[in-house]
């Protein structure tokens, strides 16, 4: 039985919307209630109907009968003493929900306070109240069931067992149970930049087949399997070079440049076979300016990112969509404090795809922020393998989806980690470099990244052969399985410092 927190409650879930089982991963977890959606504003009312619906019944039972009751009193008569009695109860009750400990005795906890809460550039004002939420009519204002169906429609991917063999003579591997965790987290985030691109940021979770197809095929490249694009498989094989191999925990920044190497490879293969693209972006891992990686605070450089559209778009138009992707170490064994205001402020721009981190060992994809805490999806729980076709619009897809809001303190994250936006034209690249420049401006000579028009000689933040990003040495910073305790932690000497 999952431990309920004290720090807040939640509403409990629409009882006819399908959600994932809690995972068994304890951590600093908190069981959040789950409301399936839809794309349109008018459909978001149902969780918070349910919710009042519920607390209406409840409360029913300690209400006098106003109907019957007001017809036999004249003006001045006091209440029947029964009346009474239940007014009373009915002010205890809906102060100790409002409380949150009717939630707590309904079951139902989370682990988020009354304070607003940023989630992938949206910003959530929860209110104490059940009854009540605040954000008034804007749904993208909500309160607490706003932000839950948001959360649980973001893509969710573990740790699968009993998967296709991966291709390596030394393992054949059938799970990345204890060591995958790092790739699941940054197919996470991969993920939630194609939800973008294809259904839009405001699109959620619908609560009954049949599927968009989008959605379905989007899920189908994640499959673990060789034949989807951007499995488990496929991305160790194109992450050799970094160190990615079946059984090693890798880092951020290994696991940027496996990508990098996936979508160009990947590319270049459906190029020669005539097929459509699997990846409608270029893709930018932003390294430093001096040295690589090594050389200080990363560079977004402006002319290389119209580069890699120009290439991406062969030659027919000046931008694309880009994904970018920002390898960062902000401390040595952890996270410098001046950081952290830093990191929170970049779930604020519309760009947002979140945070490929967690503590020392163990990865998580990080979607917001509330207070000092993350808030993130945790891909330590195993599942069995699921290949969705891509053309199954009736397939069961709940186990990519979690209603489980996890939290953790942002002093605890390692500092080695990786931030992803999203940028779909010129105009939201300008916006991205306004907001990151300005953020440059808040770090008293410490930032995150800088952004620049252009850099000499190009090719240190553009390499003309990749294509698809900039180029850098591989660096070991694999940790081998036997390293791992039976959690799939490590202990923080031995997170690799980029």
């Amino acid at each position: 039985m999952t431990s309920l927190p004290q720090r807040g409650a939640a509403p409990p879930s629409d009882s006819s919307s399908p959600s994932p089982s809690p995972s068994s991963h304890s951590g600093d977890a908190a069981v959040a209630s789950s409301s399936s959606s839809s794309p349109t504003p008018e459909q978001n009312s149902g969780p918070k109907q349910c919710k009042a619906s519920l607390l209406s019944s409840v409360l029913a039972v300690f209400e006098p009968d106003q109907g019957s009751s007001s017809s036999s009193l004249s003006a001045g008569s006091r209440l029947p003493a029964h009346a009474s009695v239940s007014h009373a109860w009915s002010r205890v009750l809906r102060r100790i929900v409002g409380d949150g400990s009717m939630w707590r005795l309904l079951g139902c906890a989370r682990a988020l306070t009354d304070a607003d809460v940023w989630l992938l550039g949206k910003c959530y004002k929860l209110s104490s109240s059940p009854e009540e939420p605040s954000g008034g009519s804007d749904p993208e204002c909500g309160g607490h069931a706003a932000f839950l169906e948001d959360f649980s429609s973001r893509v969710w991917i573990t740790y699968r067992k009993g998967f296709d063999a991966i291709s390596d003579p030394k393992s054949k591997l059938t799970t990345d149970i204890n060591w995958g965790c790092m790739v699941r987290s940054s197919q996470m985030l991969v993920a939630q930049a194609l939800i973008f691109h294809h259904l839009g940021r405001s699109w959620r979770k619908p609560s009954q087949n049949p599927c968009n197809p989008e959605y379905i095929r989007i899920l189908h490249l994640f499959g673990d399997s060789e034949a989807c694009a951007f499995s488990i498989h496929n991305l160790l094989e194109a992450g050799k070079s970094y160190g990615l191999a079946a059984g090693s925990w890798v880092g951020p920044y290994a696991m940027c440049r496996a990508w990098q190497t996936l979508v160009r490879t990947s590319r270049e293969r459906l190029e020669a076979a005539d097929r459509n693209e699997n990846f409608p972006m270029a893709l930018y891992v932003v390294s430093g300016d001096e040295d690589g990686e090594r050389g200080g605070a990363p560079v977004v450089c402006i002319d290389a990112a119209a580069q890699l559209c120009y290439d991406f778009n062969k030659d027919q138009s000046t931008w694309s969509p880009i994904l970018l992707l920002v390898p960062l170490v902000l401390g040595l064994d952890k996270i410098n404090p001046r950081y952290i205001p830093l990191l929170k402020e970049t779930f604020t721009f519309p760009q947002s795809l979140g945070i490929l981190g967690g503590k020392p060992g163990a990865s998580t994809y990080i979607a917001g922020v509330q207070d000092d805490r993350a808030l993130y999806l945790d891909p330590h729980e195993t599942q069995l393998a699921v290949n969705i076709a891509s053309d199954n619009l009736e397939a069961d897809t709940s186990s990519y989806h979690c209603s489980t809001v996890r939290d953790m303190a942002l002093d605890l994250l390692d500092p080695s980690l990786a931030i992803g936006f999203y940028c779909r034209d010129k105009d939201d690249f300008d916006d991205f470099c306004s907001r990151a420049s300005e953020l440059a401006e808040k770090a008293n000579g410490a930032p995150l990244f800088t952004v620049v028009q252009s850099v000499q000689p190009l090719k240190q933040m553009y390499d003309q052969h990749d294509g698809s990003g900039c180029s850098g040495e591989a660096m070991a910073d694999n940790i081998d399985v036997e390293d791992l305790d039976g959690s799939g932690e490590t202990g923080e000497d031995e997170w690799q410092i980029l």
